[in-house]
């Protein structure tokens, strides 16, 4: 048994879509995006302020039959709607928990609660697209030399900085790391990754033999997840982090100038549990084992509401 309707409710941002998207997709929940971007005066003000949440976000009846929500302003509008419509909030909702009839949150952030579920990593559908994607890109990628490594780049964030000249020591890392450790290399940005940093790693290990996606055409994210032999990720990226330790093969974190407590603590997590690795400009490998809380969430779900 599943809800009839199910609406998706976060920020356009796509760290909460594929947390909110991921969870659906393990839960075996059909659900429609609802993305919102508060504009002026609410953007300016804390989501607990706002007169009638659901109206910043541009909700309004009928409403669906469930709602899964991700981050602080979704939290708001789950909170308003709470006792007309059941739902899921994912993160820490920084208010009263007696607001949500389920919260999945992070270790870190110390929640505790009959209503509280604790999941070790950001929540995605990535696991089950491993298999056929190793199967799609293993040909595209077989020109590269192996021990193959991905590396997953990010983008400054307000927390952390990655420029040009950043990325030019990463680059200068990487290319060290290929020469001494005879590695393939296989790199793709993100939507945050600025044009400059993408030209610097371009400019520095395209020479090198190095695989550097361009943004165009098909994206190989999924695919240099299920081909790499080792994953480098910038540790601005929480979701990218996540989805990589929800591989079988050791990953390894790139540090960036900057702080942030949350993806700290987060980072530091895994670091303890022997599942990630600071980058140190070589490759390190390791014995892992997958780990992705996904599903369990998802059966947590599932259980809390009886279907």
């Amino acid at each position: 048994m599943n809800p009839g309707s199910c609406w998706l409710v976060c920020e356009d941002l796509g760290g909460l879509r594929s947390q909110a998207r991921g969870l659906a997709e393990v839960a075996g929940i059909s659900a429609e995006e609802r993305l919102f971007t508060p504009r002026f005066p609410w953007s300016a003000l804390s989501p607990r302020l706002w007169p009638a949440p659901e109206r910043v976000a541009g909700l309004s009846p009928p409403y669906p039959d469930f709602l899964i929500g991700c981050g602080g302003n979704a939290a708001a509008v789950l909170a308003a709607l709470h006792g007309k419509v059941p739902g899921v909030i994912i993160q820490h909702p920084r208010m009263d928990l007696r607001k949500f009839d389920f919260i999945i949150t992070a270790p870190h952030d110390r929640l505790s609660g009959s209503n509280v579920f604790v999941a070790r990593t950001a929540l995605h559908g990535m696991t089950p697209r491993l298999a056929a994607a190793r199967a799609t890109w293993t040909p595209r990628l077989a020109h590269l030399p192996r021990p193959l490594v991905s590396v997953l780049v990010g983008g400054s964030n307000g927390r952390f900085q990655l420029n040009a000249a950043v990325a030019e020591t990463i680059a200068a890392d990487l290319r060290s790391m290929m020469r001494s450790d005879k590695v393939g290399l296989a790199l793709t940005p993100s939507r945050r990754t600025a044009p400059d940093v993408r030209a610097v790693f371009q400019r520095v290990l395209a020479p090198e033999g190095a695989f550097i996606w361009d943004m165009a055409g098909e994206n190989p994210y999924v695919g240099m997840l299920a081909c790499a032999d080792a994953i480098l990720v910038t540790e601005d990226s929480v979701s990218m982090v996540s989805e990589a330790v929800a591989t079988s093969v050791p990953v390894l974190t790139i540090g960036l100038p900057g702080k942030s407590r949350r993806i700290r603590a987060f980072t530091g997590g895994l670091m303890d549990a022997g599942r990630v690795r600071a980058y140190r400009g070589r490759l390190e490998t390791w014995a892992v084992e997958p780990l992705d809380d996904t599903p369990a969430a998802a059966a947590a779900l599932r259980q809390r509401f009886g279907w």
